[in-house]
């Protein structure tokens, strides 16, 4: 890939983002293709054949495509290294009622990238994330197939690691439940303390009431207060050479946008280390909603009432009560947010950089060194990608697209454009270009190049040639979207038999 100006252009430039279309907009479709890399002439899906295209207009191993010995990823990764795949495997059901396949990162995608990490000869591979509390893990590897992930692994030689990150469940998936608690020792964690230098101390007092939705707030007190800011990672991240960061692309209550940057929570084992919002409105310190409201505060005080208790009979009277009111609120015309789920919120993109900050800068001891410690890169997938109520409710965007990106803010700020949406007024976007101790990335949003399908393409051109006019979550309406031609216009003349699911 060569630039405009003439110079050579490499996936690991932090300013490069590389985008390619898919053929279809249908993960179920394949065709005969010649993949000499991988044995020849084969059906190759919609997403493998997305990929490969996204490898060679990135310039990967260029002198050798069209051969048995492409190695796209052999750089990156290197003979006998530890690779870690991150996918995003949030919960077993899309809430909306819509397809899977606008939830949670694609199969064929994983299968695609592990084909291309087993030619570059690793040490070890484990594909892992740590779902919602109530993901029925089963259930979301029987509905996705992801068994055809170990299968692909075996035959590379190599030990297959499929794997839930999480410590703590809960198998009926219902608030005040019984919770089925140290599912993964602590030993197969490193805990992290940043301290003054987490994104969250700013804004965090004595009196800081940090909540996640469904989860013990005491137990988030004991993570998070003045001085101190913990974080429970899977080791096998921090012990990884490189990590690939595989998001479904989607809009986000709570954040706004989830992709390269927010797929991070996936790295932590327990929820309770990852605060979503503040209790309370913002006109009582708090930035779960905005204003205040005596309704909503009652309902906040039963959550925490159910989420305290470790007797379900008493929980399940408590999650009756939230219901009730729940429900009187919308009697009564009020808005149904009481998570952080608005653009005011100003605590989950914090608690977002600092895993960002911990991934590329943590150590196994549990600090974090001066320089990068490991590779990371972000693919995307945005082949059918998700609007609306997203990270658990969304609706399907057939976008067509896969990305590529060595740098998580970057790539993101390219996703915001691509679904119209303004990344400056996005938080996690904007803040993970400030200064910090440990930054994200040295260069500013208007140094970024964007690459489609070969051709490089002006920032304020992306929307409109390429994306789609993504509809934010209704907390974000009004607040985030790209105005005239940049909103991105709706794409004709792709297929769309993927939008009923799999």
């Amino acid at each position: 890939m060569i630039s405009p100006a003439g110079e050579r252009i490499t996936v690991l430039g932090p300013g490069n983002v590389f985008c390619a279309t898919s053929p279809w907009v249908d993960y179920r479709h394949a065709e005969r293709a010649d993949l000499p890399e991988l044995g020849g002439e084969q059906n190759a899906s919609c997403a493998l054949l997305t990929l490969r295209r996204l490898l060679i207009q990135a310039g990967l191993d260029a002198a050798r495509v069209g051969t048995a010995d492409w190695n796209p990823l052999g750089e990156l990764i290197g003979s006998g290294r530890r690779v870690v795949v991150k996918p995003n495997w949030v919960l077993h059901e899309n809430l909306s009622g819509a397809t899977m396949d606008c939830l949670v990162t694609h199969t064929s995608v994983l299968e695609g990238i592990l084909r291309y990490v087993g030619k570059a000869d690793p040490a070890s591979v484990v594909v892992g994330d740590a779902p919602v509390q109530r993901c029925d893990f089963a259930a979301l590897c029987a509905d996705r197939e992801i068994g055809a992930l170990r299968r692909i692994v075996d035959r590379q030689g190599r030990e297959p690691c499929l794997t839930d990150f999480r410590r703590t469940i809960l198998p009926d998936g219902k608030l005040g439940g019984r919770k089925r608690e140290d599912q993964r020792p602590l030993l197969e964690f490193v805990l992290f303390d940043l301290g003054g230098d987490s994104a969250l101390e700013p804004i965090t007092t004595a009196d800081t009431e940090f909540r996640v939705t469904r989860y013990d707030p005491d137990l988030l007190r004991q993570r998070h207060a003045p001085g101190r800011h913990q974080y429970l990672i899977a080791r096998e991240v921090i012990a990884a050479d490189v990590v690939i960061n595989v998001p479904k692309l989607k809009t986000h209550q709570k954040a706004g946008i989830t992709g390269a940057l927010k797929n991070l929570v996936g790295i932590n084992g327990n929820k309770e280390f990852l605060p979503h919002h503040r209790k309370g409105g913002s006109l009582r310190g708090g930035d779960c909603y905005l204003g205040r409201s005596r309704m909503k505060e009652c309902i906040e005080g039963l959550l925490d009432a159910a989420n305290r208790t470790r007797r379900p009979v008493v929980g399940r009277a408590y999650a009756a009560g939230v219901r009730g009111a729940c429900l009187l609120a919308r009697l009564l015309g009020g808005d149904p947010n009481y998570s952080g789920s608005w653009y005011g919120n100003d605590t989950v993109w914090r608690m977002c950089l600092d895993l960002q900050r911990i991934l590329h800068y943590g150590r196994l001891d549990g600090t974090l060194a001066d320089n990068v410690q490991r590779a990371v890169i972000s693919i995307t997938d945005a082949i059918m990608a998700g609007e609306g109520e997203g990270p658990l409710s969304a609706t399907p965007v057939p976008l067509g697209m896969m990305t590529l990106g060595s740098n998580p803010a970057t790539t993101e700020w390219v996703h915001a454009l691509l679904m119209g949406l303004q990344p400056r007024v996005i938080p996690v976007i904007r803040e993970a270009f400030a200064a910090h101790r440990y930054p994200l990335v040295q260069l500013a949003p208007a140094d970024i190049c964007v690459f489609v399908d070969g051709e490089a393409v002006a920032q304020d051109e992306v929307g409109a040639r390429f994306g789609r006019a993504f509809r934010p979550p209704r907390g974000w309406v009004g607040h985030c979207e790209l105005q005239g031609d940049g909103a991105g216009r709706r794409r004709e003349g792709k297929g769309t038999a993927g939008l009923g699911g799999t």
